[in-house]
């Protein structure tokens, strides 16, 4: 099968198209999908920079999210079925940049006809992510504030909806006018552009003295300290991307009672993920889970797909790679 995998760590370069990469067998408990469109996600170039912790052995094909249709399913598999159309979430962390993939029977979710491969494949890691950083991690309620830091990439537009549909006051952040026409076509209530001196400012303006509630990060190395000087009495803040060090006053937290919680998706339980794939079953059916892709790259193109996926400053959803 065709596949995008590395043969040594490094920068995109070392990302290959190969043609002869063997399928993938499964388990009882697996399933066998023809992928039709697989996520691109910051983590991904991470792996293949050898920078994240694993045991990842080479030749690796990268992608942990797929959308596609089931092919084979394990003879113990019990809710889907060969000719479903599906798409993954917490899947293993490489695979997806193939033709064919393997799933868990407990990671793949049914995928309605209303939303396109493309689509399918942007739900896994941004949405899920975004869920469990908001209610599992964070335990927001409805009528609190949340900023979303960096709000117009595929985990920022999917905290918004979501944040949305749960009844937050969303305020985020964009770093181009462009970007800034994405996050308020996704539904915040105020936007931002994070580029401008006197943004903080602005965002004081709107919330006033008391902070906001809840914050959600995505540059943490950058704007974390910014992050403890805006958030609330008792406030939270989720970290959801981070590319390095920064130094922080702690004293501030301690002021504030406020605290700083991270997410990662790979450790949340069974019950956890099937709490999120039904809401979020519900959220494709009631229409406020809108999937928006940016851009697609074919697969033999994924090299591509991770120059850009780093360089752009001010995303506007999902990158995709299509099968």
């Amino acid at each position: 099968m065709k596949a995008a995998q590395i043969a040594a760590f490094g920068g995109p370069e070392q990302l290959k198209l190969v043609s002869n990469a063997p399928v993938p067998a499964i388990n009882d408990h697996q399933i066998l999908i023809r992928v039709k469109a697989a996520g691109v996600n910051p983590v991904d170039t991470y792996i293949r920079q050898g920078a994240y912790s694993g045991n990842f052995k080479l030749p690796l094909i990268l992608g942990s999210d797929a959308a596609g249709v089931v092919e084979k399913v394990g003879e113990k598999v019990e809710s889907l079925k060969p000719g479903d159309r599906v798409f993954t979430a917490r899947s293993k962390l490489a695979g997806s940049y193939a033709e064919f993939a393997v799933a868990e029977e407990n990671a793949a979710w049914l995928l309605p006809e209303q939303l396109t491969f493309s689509q399918g494949a942007a739900i896994g890691i941004p949405y899920f992510t975004a869920y469990r950083i908001l209610f599992q991690k964070m335990h927001a309620k409805a009528g609190e504030t949340v900023l979303v830091h960096g709000a117009s990439g595929a985990c920022g537009i999917a905290t918004v909806q979501i944040a949305r549909a749960f009844g937050l006051t969303v305020l985020g952040t964009a770093g181009s006018d462009e970007g800034i026409a994405a996050i308020k076509a996704a539904g915040v209530h105020h936007a931002f552009n994070h580029r401008t001196e006197h943004y903080k400012e602005d965002i004081k303006n709107v919330v006033g003295a008391k902070g906001v509630n809840l914050i959600v990060e995505m540059l943490a190395n950058v704007n974390l300290q910014t992050d403890i000087e805006l958030v609330a009495q008792n406030g939270r803040i989720g970290i959801i991307g981070c590319r390095g060090r920064i130094e922080i006053n702690p004293v501030m937290l301690m002021g504030k009672e406020a605290s700083v919680v991270g997410v990662l998706l790979s450790v949340a339980s069974d019950e956890d993920m099937n709490e999120m794939g039904h809401v979020f079953k519900a959220g494709i059916e009631n229409g406020w889970l809108r999937p928006v892709v940016y851009r697609e790259y074919p697969l033999e193109k994924a090299s591509e797909a991770h120059k850009e996926l780093i360089a752009t400053t001010s995303a506007q959803g999902k990158i995709v790679l299509t099968i």
